[in-house]
């Protein structure tokens, strides 16, 4: 159902790209999200280039994975707007107003943005081929022995080709996260965003999780990233990003924010989990 949001005031969005050479993929523009009197996102905004790799780490509570779900409009803001390729995401200027979109055009975006959630959501009544087939079929983006034949490739991709017949609760977690990654991936998304896809894994298993990413990551798909994985962030994000009380307080290169913070909250944050 449409939702009116003429309560929000929000400028224009900017469209210069600023004379980088990569486009901006994903544009958050001052969100703010509350719930009562506690405030979520504080004026975030975060530019991410096509092809980039954003990291995004903080302190449990610090609204990480609430801008994941703002930027997928799982979450509506109330005030700011997000743009994906330069298009705003579940809302339109109406009268110098936002306006929600209908929940129709709203999914066909979301379509774009790939999701893997830290507790991997698949059908459980489903086989691991027929969870990432799912969701081409369901869009209308492909017909079922299409979406079959895509499935397989991309269960490939992440080294379970052999559980194409398994269901999920045969799967160890690490597996469940690879085929969530990989029906993320069958919707052919312009970014994917990761919410601490390694959270509810044994420590074992994180690693198997971690290489699907790295691999993603060098073959330039533009990924944004909420992990408490350290080691992670500093070898493969173009730039993390730090946030705490729904702010991001810090944002630069690996190098910058996690061996040089400028912060005290970053450096603060870091003491703690380096």
């Amino acid at each position: 159902m449409s939702i009116p949001r003429s309560d929000v005031h929000s400028p224009e969005p900017a469209t210069a790209e600023e004379g980088a050479a990569a486009p901006i993929a994903v544009e958050v523009r001052d969100v703010h999200k509350w719930y009562g009197a506690h405030r979520v996102l504080d004026g975030v905004d975060l530019t991410v280039r096509a092809g980039e790799v954003t990291v995004v780490i903080g302190p449990s509570g610090s609204g990480k994975s609430t801008l994941l779900r703002v930027i997928n409009h799982l979450e509506q803001p109330q005030l700011g707007h997000v743009s994906l390729d330069g298009e705003l995401v579940g809302v339109r200027w109406q009268r110098g107003r936002l306006r929600e979109l209908s929940e129709h055009q709203i999914l066909a975006q979301r379509r774009r943005i790939g999701f893997v959630f830290q507790d991997f959501n698949l059908f459980p009544h489903l086989t691991v081929l027929d969870n990432v087939a799912a969701a081409p079929v369901a869009t209308g983006l492909l017909r079922k022995p299409e979406a079959q034949r895509l499935a397989h490739t991309l269960l490939g991709r992440v080294g379970l080709g052999e559980k194409a017949d398994a269901y999920p609760r045969q799967l160890s977690g690490g597996q469940q996260q690879r085929v969530a990654i990989a029906r993320a991936l069958a919707l052919r998304p312009g970014v994917i965003l990761f919410d601490e896809p390694t959270s509810a894994l044994d420590p074992e298993l994180v690693g198997e999780v971690l290489a699907v990413i790295k691999d993603l990551a060098a073959e330039g798909t533009t990924l944004i990233v909420v992990t408490h994985e350290i080691a992670f962030a500093r070898e493969v994000a173009d730039r993390v990003v730090f946030m705490d009380g729904g702010r991001i307080l810090e944002h630069g290169t690996p190098g910058e924010v996690l061996d040089h913070p400028q912060h005290p909250r970053t450096r603060a944050f870091l003491s703690r989990v380096l």
